[in-house]
């Protein structure tokens, strides 16, 4: 070998050799003292109380608002998208499919924004909306979401949050229970208001977002209910010409009632001080470096999830850019997007954006297809090329560092964040726990690293957060300033907090980010919620977690998904369902385990492109999908790759579904299968398929 190489080599390996010991030897989490139920506490290790704010006399979210906009004026704070035509396509079949050409953003500068906020937080007091009386938002994230948010805060009127997939029975509850007086809702959120009407027993007032073909709800909702039915623009309108004067809320007043998405009946209304937000807002602060005017973030998560309304608070608070997307219309080869057209993240070039599992599982899957589908030289090049970062990233100095790594990011890489725009630099992660095959890939082929979050409603998505320098997969950071993590000991589960090599039990998250319960159901806020001798409020989570030594959290179980067996083995579903989905069959599963039988089983979403595909090359005759799944063939090759994927996973015997039937029809939110978070709505879809696992324990 050549002399000089050598010598090259050498200080670069010394050089990663002590970064890998340094970051092996660094306490990102450090144990500490605390009241309540014993168990193994951690902090973050720059924090010896937990954070509440991060700006000097700022309390509320209202006053962190009303000093963004004075401080960044003239600076682009909320972006739209203008609509240049709406098309129908047919496909074959006799399906059609609606296709929109959208335009550039236009901007509304913090000024503008603000003046918009006040506006409407005057109009809806003209409109007649009382002191003490609620407000919903019921409608898809947009601008005008983000100012009627802010327009309630100034008036402190409390948002009940309500996701726009929600259904009949679940909505009629949210509102009824909360008893909200005035909905600012869509279009389609209109529809559905207007055939609940006769059910709502609250409901006075319904500001619509005016939107194309509208009307036609409007002139409905106004003939058959006696709402007082306004648009959106009016509301500001009213404002401008009778400006009320703010009446700022107090830290200890209730913000939000956001309703979870109901996993398990129906969904639970968390009360959330301005106190409770603010405090999670203040750790995200000291833990996403150089957060500033420069950037650009993507928005187009549900608004009512508080991953997204924590995500847009804090770009607001730092002078961020928010471009308001959705999910159908994210790429230019999106369901929505008119071929040959922008898609969202190419029209606004974010730097940040936040996104749940599913969706980066989705992102992976997409790429992954393309590159399978393109094959030959291309192919070969991009697994080079990913091997080799893959290699760097796991610490390797034979990996590609340097001029290698910008050669694969200009040759390789590039193409695929074009997808998403070519400038991120972050990518928040939140929701549930990230696989470590999807970290991976986004980290490689996005060039950036992701920020694994762990954190619940209850908690305002505050709990754990991993730092922009941890590489390491499979865990959920150390945590945040705001909050301390506790292990307590789940003996029924066998988890103990003096296991080894590793403290293990159920997680519970304490500090100024706990929120104050659920609105109306004191015995499950009793069950859940609990405040120590020492004042500090703690939320049990019922999630299964251990230390690592550095004092980073991974989340390794469940204590609901966990199901005894006829023998007395136990399977925890999530744990499965986690290592079969990397099957390329699976676009969704759900394990399924009887107590009175001795295996489980298992209902698979199959991916259409991958089980075609194998059928083309079986040469397989089928009439159409459904037909498809039902063939013998079909299902025992599905079984087969779910077999491998746990083989990979080191499942036991018993936790491998000995049985499985293939579902052709996605599982999606409007389905009501799924939250609008892509969570799994167990009990749902066991009744959905009743017949079907009953006939698998045949």
């Amino acid at each position: 070998m050549n002399p000089y190489f050598v010598g090259l080599l050498v200080p670069v390996a010394f050089s990663l050799l002590i970064h890998k010991r340094r970051k092996a030897e660094r306490k990102r989490g450090v144990r500490v003292e605390v009241g309540g139920e014993p168990g193994y506490a951690v902090r973050n290790y720059r924090f010896e109380q937990p954070v509440e704010t991060h700006w000097e006399g700022v309390f509320t979210l209202a006053e962190l608002f009303e000093q963004s906009c004075k401080q960044y004026v003239y600076l682009p704070l909320l972006g739209t998208r203008s609509l240049i035509s709406r098309e129908t396509e047919s496909a074959p079949g006799g399906r059609s499919f609606e296709k929109l050409h959208l335009g550039e953003y236009e901007w509304k500068c913090y000024a503008e924004a603000f003046k918009s906020v006040c506006d409407f937080s005057s109009g809806l007091i003209r409109l007649g909306h009382q002191k003490n009386e609620r407000v919903a938002i019921f409608a898809e994230t947009r601008a005008e979401w983000q100012v009627a948010l802010q327009a309630c805060f100034r008036q402190n009127i409390t948002v009940v949050t309500i996701y726009a997939s929600l259904g009949e029975e679940a909505l009629c509850h949210s509102l009824n229970e909360t008893e909200v007086t005035t909905v600012i809702c869509g279009h389609k959120e209109l529809k559905k208001l207007i055939d609940i009407s006769g059910q709502l027993d609250t409901v006075k007032r319904v500001v619509y977002i005016n939107e194309e073909g509208i009307s036609d709800e409007v002139s409905l909702a106004r003939n058959s209910t006696s709402w007082v039915i306004e648009a959106f623009d009016e509301v500001g309108r009213l404002g401008t010409e009778a400006p009320v004067e703010a009446n700022m809320p107090l830290p200890s007043d209730v913000a939000v009632i956001m309703y979870t998405s109901g996993s398990t009946g129906l969904p639970k209304g968390v009360m959330m001080t301005h106190r409770n937000v603010l405090a999670t807002l203040s750790a995200v602060m000291t833990i996403v470096p150089a957060l500033g005017c420069k950037d650009i973030y993507l928005a187009y998560l549900p608004l009512a999830h508080i991953l997204e309304l924590a995500a847009e608070a804090l770009m607001a608070a730092v002078g961020a850019s928010i471009g308001y997307g959705s999910p159908l219309t994210l790429t230019d080869t999106s369901s929505k997007i008119k071929k040959g057209t922008l898609g969202d993240a190419s029209a606004l070039k974010p730097t940040l954006m936040t996104a749940v599992p599913a969706i980066l599982d989705r992102v992976r899957d997409g790429v992954r297809k393309k590159v399978d589908a393109k094959g030959g030289v291309a192919k070969k090049l991009f697994d080079i090329g990913y091997n080799r970062r893959l290699a760097a990233i796991n610490g390797s100095w034979l990996g590609a560092w340097g001029l290698e790594k910008l050669l694969w990011d200009t040759l390789v890489f590039g193409k695929v964040r074009a997808i998403l725009g070519g400038k991120i630099r972050f990518v928040l992660s939140g929701g549930a726990p990230l696989s470590g095959d999807t970290q991976r890939f986004i980290n490689i082929c996005l060039g950036a690293p992701i920020g694994q979050g762990y954190g619940l409603t209850e908690t305002c998505a505050g709990g754990t957060f991993s730092e922009y320098d941890d590489t390491s997969v499979g865990r959920v950071g150390a945590p945040l300033p705001c909050s301390y993590i506790k292990l307590i000991d789940w003996p029924e589960g066998g988890y103990l907090t003096t296991d080894s090599p590793m403290p293990r039990g159920e997680i519970v998250i304490g500090g100024p980010n706990v929120t104050k319960g659920y609105f109306k159901n004191e015995a499950k806020t009793n069950e859940v919620y609990k405040d120590d001798e020492k004042g500090m409020r703690w939320f049990y989570s019922g999630d299964i977690g251990r230390f690592h030594p550095d004092g980073c959290l991974e989340i390794i179980d469940r204590k609901k998904d966990i199901v005894k067996l006829q023998h007395g083995e136990y399977v925890s579903l999530g744990k499965v369902e986690a290592a079969l989905i990397v099957s390329p069959y699976v676009e969704n599963i759900m394990v399924h385990a009887d107590p009175f039988h001795n295996y489980c089983v298992a209902l698979v979403v199959v991916a259409h492109n991958e089980l075609e595909s194998w059928a083309s090359q079986q040469g397989i005759k089928y009439s159409d999908f459904t037909d498809l799944c039902q063939k013998q063939e079909a299902v025992k090759e599905v079984l087969g790759s779910l077999a491998k994927a746990a083989k990979q996973a080191r499942l036991e015997k018993f936790e491998i579904p000995a049985k499985i039937k293939l579902i052709p029809e996605p599982w999606t939110p409007e389905s009501g299968l799924v939250t609008a978070a892509l969570k799994l709505k167990r009990e749902v879809i066991r009744k959905t398929y009743e017949n079907d696992l009953a006939q698998l324990y045949a």
